[in-house]
Parts: structure tokens; C-alpha cells; sequence
């Protein structure tokens, strides 16, 4: 039997998706990009499974240009760290990040099938920061609240965090990223090039905790 976040992983492959270039509010850009994003989706998940490479392109196409990839990296590595890094070693992480993002959830989202996408009423958004919440309806019948939030960047919403089933998956990524540092000796380039691993290592976390609430 899967964890719960397990399932819910699933949600957040269902969702992250969802985000295209910014435009109008950040209600419509989750609302209209669920529908076009589902629609590329159905068409092409033979293809994609066949082939998983394609999708993590297609992901990093669709989803890449919204995220806030200097911000979110800056969090994951916070002060501590990214005041060290250069702008090589930024650029770099966040490539990484991006790619190793899209790689850990792309099989997952593979799984999906439809089974209900809804996205709540819009909120205020006023300010420069805003929240956007949606239930996605998993293989099993249950229903799994997802939370994004998104913040204004030039002019334009971008993804800043993600918050699934309760997991806020920023503070996963920055307590792994910090617990990287130390097994490596505050090695920034060697943590940065094997982001990639800590994925994986955020997500075996990740499903300890979910399997423990779920006792």
C-alpha cells in the first residue's frame, strides 16, 4: 500500500503542470493551463511513457518559464548559503533544481488519469502574493488539497512554494539541501551537482514522515 504522500505526490504532478507563461490573474493562469495542460496530457502519454525524457522537456517547456527559480533556490539554499554562492554555482542550481524537480515527478504524473482536477474560487490578489488552492481527485477516490502560492515577479505571478496534503515541499527541499551541505563539508558544488540524489533523498524522507501520520 502506497504512503499518503505518495498519493499525494501524484496530486502535485497533477497540479504543477498547471502553471504556464504568466498572464491575467493567478487564478485564470492555474484554471485555464489545467485545461490545456491536461488536453497535451491525454495526447501524448503514450509517447511520454515510452519515452519519459520528451516529458521532462515538456514539463521544463510548460512549467519552467512561471516557477520562480532564483527565489525558490535562494530559499532552498537560504542565506547561509546562497550569499557564498556565485552566480555560476545560482545558475547552476537552479538548472538543477528545475530538471531534478521535473524528473522525480514526471513518472508520477504519467499515472494520473483524470480522475478530477478542481481549483477553488479566486482569492484576493490585490498584493504581490497570493495563494491558489485546488483538490485533485487520486487514483484511490480520495481527495487531496493542494495549495500553490505565487508571488509577483516583474509585473508577472510566479511559483513560489507548493504545500500538498499538508507537506510543504519548500521547507522538505531546504532542510535536505542543509543536511546536504553538512555531509558534504559545506562542499557547495559538490551539494549542487548532486541535487539530483537529494531528490530522491527528500523523497524517501517524505514518505517516512506520511507513513508515520498515516499509523
Amino acid at each position: 500500500m502506497i504512503s499518503t504522500l505518495r498519493r499525494g505526490l501524484l496530486v502535485l504532478l497533477a497540479a504543477l503542470p498547471l502553471m504556464a507563461n504568466a498572464a491575467g490573474s493567478a487564478h485564470d493562469l492555474v484554471q485555464d493551463t489545467t485545461n490545456k495542460m491536461l488536453a497535451d496530457l491525454t495526447a501524448n502519454k503514450e509517447q511520454y511513457k515510452q519515452d519519459p525524457s520528451k516529458f521532462y522537456d515538456a514539463l521544463n517547456s510548460i512549467v519552467g518559464p512561471v516557477v520562480d527559480a532564483e527565489g525558490i533556490s535562494r530559499s532552498i539554499m537560504t542565506v547561509k548559503y546562497s550569499r557564498k554562492a556565485t552566480p555560476e554555482q545560482m545558475q547552476r542550481f537552479q538548472e538543477n533544481f528545475k530538471r531534478g524537480l521535473f524528473q522525480f515527478y514526471g513518472n508520477a504524473l504519467l499515472e494520473y488519469n483524470n480522475q478530477g482536477i478542481t481549483v477553488a474560487p479566486a482569492g484576493d490578489e490585490s498584493g504581490d502574493r497570493t495563494s491558489v488552492n485546488m483538490s485533485v481527485k487520486g487514483n484511490n477516490g480520495a481527495v487531496y488539497p493542494v495549495q500553490y502560492t505565487l508571488e509577483k515577479v516583474k509585473g508577472e505571478w510566479k511559483l513560489r512554494n507548493v504545500i500538498i496534503n499538508g507537506i510543504n515541499i519548500g521547507k522538505l527541499f531546504r532542510d535536505q539541501f542543509a543536511d546536504a551541505m553538512q555531509r558534504n563539508g559545506n562542499d557547495l558544488d559538490k551539494t549542487i551537482n548532486g541535487w539530483a540524489g537529494e531528490v530522491a533523498k527528500a523523497k524517501e524522507t517524505s514518505d517516512k514522515e506520511a507513513g508515520k501520520a498515516a499509523q
